[in-house]
């Protein structure tokens, strides 16, 4: 079964008009990149091209490339190491052809004719839980949750400031030096050679 490119856009339309999918794929993308697929070769030139499917307890999406540049099989054993499910298949996607003279028109038609391109179709089926996980452990520390409250009235009172200062920004008084001069005696720095 060969990939159309009408079916491409009228997903990709799909999707753009649901918050839901859109949080969906934010949370399939997450695990992606926590994972650590992305280093793998050519894993960031996939097209998302089917998807997301719902089940009760799985999202499936199946992403395309072009075939001279299939994605690593090593950044899909990775995703099998979290209970990932993935399949790679051999596929055509089809798409008209660019209009030059009327032999570019299937006989007795306005309709473009279709070529057909190799590419590679990687679909993977991914358990909801996993999703949630890494969309929790995005958010908490080892230790707790982070509230943000605490955060922004940090922010507020200045204490991020003394994490920027440098030895030259912070204040000096004649008392500071050296604590082992003698009394009157101030360290000014390394002795010459």
């Amino acid at each position: 079964m060969a990939t159309n490119i009408k079916d491409v856009i009228e997903n990709t339309k799909t999707i753009s008009m649901t918050d839901s999918a859109v949080n969906t794929l934010l949370d399939f993308e997450r695990v992606i990149d926590e994972l650590d697929v992305y280093t793998f070769a050519n894993w960031k030139k996939g097209e998302l091209v089917v998807g997301p499917k719902y089940e009760k307890y799985f999202v499936t999406c199946a992403f395309m490339w072009p075939f001279k540049q299939m994605p690593d099989p090593r950044g899909g054993e990775r995703l099998l190491d979290y209970g990932c499910e993935i399949k790679y298949k051999k596929d055509h996607l089809q798409y008209p052809v660019k209009v030059k003279d009327p032999k570019d028109f299937k006989p007795g038609t306005k309709v473009p004719k279709m070529a057909r391109i190799p590419v590679w179709l990687v679909e993977i089926i991914m358990p909801k839980s996993l999703m949630q996980e890494i969309n929790q452990g995005s958010v908490e520390l080892e230790s707790g949750k982070v509230d943000a409250e605490d955060i922004e009235q940090s922010y507020e009172e200045g204490l991020d400031d003394d994490m920027y200062k440098t030895e030259s920004d912070a204040p000096t008084t004649a008392s500071q030096g050296n604590e082992n001069a003698p009394q009157g005696q101030q360290d000014n720095g390394p002795a010459p050679f």
